[in-house]
C-alpha cells in the first residue's frame, strides 16, 4: 500500500514538472532581474565595481533588497530557462523548422553569458577570477582569439566598459531577438507565476546577494557555479579545448538535434552524458573550495 502511495504521489509530481510553464517562469523571472537591474544600474560604477556594488546597499532605498532581487532572479531566469529546453526535449510536441530551432536554442548561450557578466560586473574575487579566466579562454581561439577578446572583455585595455555595455544592452538585445517569435505565440502572465515573484521577494529580504572581497592568502579562487567543471577542466586540457570546443559541443548538438528516431535518442544521451560529465568535474572543483 505504502508504494502504491508513493509511486501515484511520485507520478503526481513528474505530471505536475511536465505541466509547470517553465518557459512563462523564466521570462518573469528575467523581467524581475531587468527590473532590478535598472535601479542597481544607477549606482553602479564600472570604474570602481566592486565599490560602487557595495555601495549600493548604502546608497539606494532598500539597496540590499534590490540587489538580491536582481541576483536571484537573474539565476532562476537561466535555471527555468535550463528547465524549459528540458521539458520540451522531453515532450516533443513542438515541430521547428532548422533555422527557428537554432534561433531559439541561441538563447541558451545569450542567457549563460548574461549571468557570466553579471558576475563579472561585481568586481569581487569571484568576478575577478572569472574575467581573468574568460580573457584567456578568448585569446586561445586560433587566429581570432585576440578579435574576440577585444569584442567580449577587453578587460585589461578598457576595464569592464565593454562588459558593462554587453551585460545590459547588447546580450538583452540579442537575447530577445533570438526569442521574439516564440514570445508572439506564448505569452507569460504574472498571475499564474504570484509565487514565484513572491518567493524572490522573500528570499531577496531574507538572504543577501553574495558579494566576495579578496582574501590574501588564498590559492584557489572558484568562479560562479556554472563555471566550475570549465575551471577544473582548464587543469588538464588546453584552454582552447577546455574552455571552447568542451562547451560548444552540447550547443552544437542541440542544434543539429534531429526531430524523432533513433538518431534523436542517440544525441539526447550524448547531451547527458556531457551533463554527467560536466556535473563531476563540477563536484571536484567545488572539494577545493
Amino acid at each position: 500500500m505504502a508504494d502504491k502511495l508513493l509511486g501515484q504521489y511520485a507520478a503526481g509530481i513528474w505530471r505536475w514538472l511536465l505541466a509547470y510553464r517553465w518557459g512563462g517562469g523564466s521570462l518573469i523571472s528575467l523581467l524581475l532581474s531587468i527590473g532590478s537591474g535598472v535601479v542597481v544600474a544607477l549606482q553602479y560604477e564600472h570604474t570602481a565595481p566592486f565599490y560602487s556594488t557595495g555601495a549600493i546597499e548604502l546608497v539606494v532605498p532598500y539597496g540590499s533588497f534590490w540587489r538580491g532581487l536582481h541576483y536571484y532572479s537573474s539565476q532562476a531566469f537561466f535555471l527555468l530557462l535550463l528547465a524549459h529546453v528540458a521539458v520540451v526535449l522531453w515532450k516533443n510536441e513542438e515541430k521547428f523548422q532548422r533555422g527557428p530551432w537554432i534561433r531559439l536554442c541561441a538563447t541558451l548561450p545569450c542567457g549563460l553569458l548574461l549571468l557570466f557578466t553579471g558576475y563579472v560586473l561585481r568586481g569581487d574575487a569571484t568576478g575577478e577570477a572569472a574575467g581573468a579566466i574568460a580573457e584567456h579562454i578568448c585569446l586561445s581561439v586560433p587566429l581570432i582569439g585576440r578579435q574576440l577578446n577585444d569584442l567580449l572583455f577587453d578587460l585589461s585595455g578598457s576595464g569592464l566598459r565593454k562588459v558593462y555595455v554587453h551585460h545590459v544592452i547588447g546580450l538583452v538585445v540579442l537575447g530577445f531577438m533570438a526569442v521574439w517569435p516564440h514570445l508572439r505565440r506564448y505569452t507569460a502572465r504574472w498571475r499564474s507565476h504570484l509565487v514565484l515573484v513572491l518567493a524572490f521577494m522573500l528570499v531577496a529580504i531574507a538572504v543577501p546577494a553574495p558579494m566576495e572581497p579578496n582574501r590574501f592568502g588564498l590559492l584557489f579562487i572558484a568562479g560562479p557555479w556554472f563555471f566550475l567543471g570549465l575551471q577544473e577542466l582548464l587543469r588538464f586540457l588546453s584552454p582552447f579545448v577546455a574552455g571552447v570546443l568542451t562547451p560548444l559541443l552540447p550547443l552544437l548538438m542541440l542544434f543539429w538535434l534531429p526531430a524523432a528516431g533513433r538518431a534523436r535518442t542517440r544525441v539526447l544521451l550524448a547531451i547527458g552524458g556531457w551533463l554527467l560529465f560536466y556535473a563531476a568535474f563540477t563536484a571536484i572543483c567545488l572539494q577545493r573550495l
